[in-house]
């Protein structure tokens, strides 16, 4: 009889001990703060204030074909959007470089620009820098260029040299000549040289 019980009293706590530790187990998970991990992630840059400043994209690259077969290669150290303005964004640390279909490259350097994808317009401004494989190395203030097509001009006055010296002229532009795939640089308004003949 007692060995009876014995077993019945063992096959009933088989049963009782797990669940009673299941339901110890559910009540901690129950008490317990719920977490969601997405939310509780930080969302604010300690020193920065401004919401735009977050949406900062480091080392954006843009890169095209126009018609004629130039690419046009643009990269920055850093972007962001203009918030009020859709497709515009500023860059910084800007460098632009123009393949031509004869071989050659432009080089075009800033220190920021405005890159607007509706107007398909670029402006560059602060020591803008343009040097091109035929030897000339021009600066500038400011700088307008074409997102997707060769099309460049200064917004004033320019200065450089190349291979017939040194040079200042009011305005400069770059474009295609005629429908030959050629591209020259035209320098207009007072264009003053100081010839350096070379051997």
């Amino acid at each position: 009889m007692r060995d009876n019980l014995h077993s019945h009293v063992m096959a009933w706590l088989k049963v009782l001990l797990p669940m009673a530790a299941l339901a110890l187990l559910s009540t901690l998970f129950l008490l317990s703060r719920r977490t969601d991990p997405v939310t509780d992630l930080p969302l604010s840059v300690p020193g920065i204030d401004d919401p735009t400043a977050r949406q900062q994209v480091n080392a954006p690259a843009f890169s095209t074909t126009t018609r004629a077969g130039e690419t046009i290669l643009l990269t920055a150290a850093s972007a962001r959007p203009d918030p009020a303005r859709d497709g515009v964004a500023y860059a910084s640390d800007v460098r632009a470089t123009v393949g031509l279909t004869d071989g050659g490259d432009i080089v075009l350097r800033a220190d920021s620009a405005e890159l607007n994808e509706p107007d398909d317009a670029a402006n560059l401004s602060g020591s803008v820098v343009v040097t091109s494989s035929t030897g000339y190395t021009v600066t500038t203030e400011t700088l307008h260029s074409a997102l997707s097509q060769v099309h460049i001009e200064s917004a004033g006055p320019v200065y450089g040299e190349g291979p017939v010296g040194k040079f200042d002229a009011g305005k400069m532009r770059i474009d295609p000549v005629g429908d030959t795939g050629d591209v020259q640089m035209l320098f207009t308004e007072g264009v003053k040289l100081v010839y350096d003949p070379r051997d």
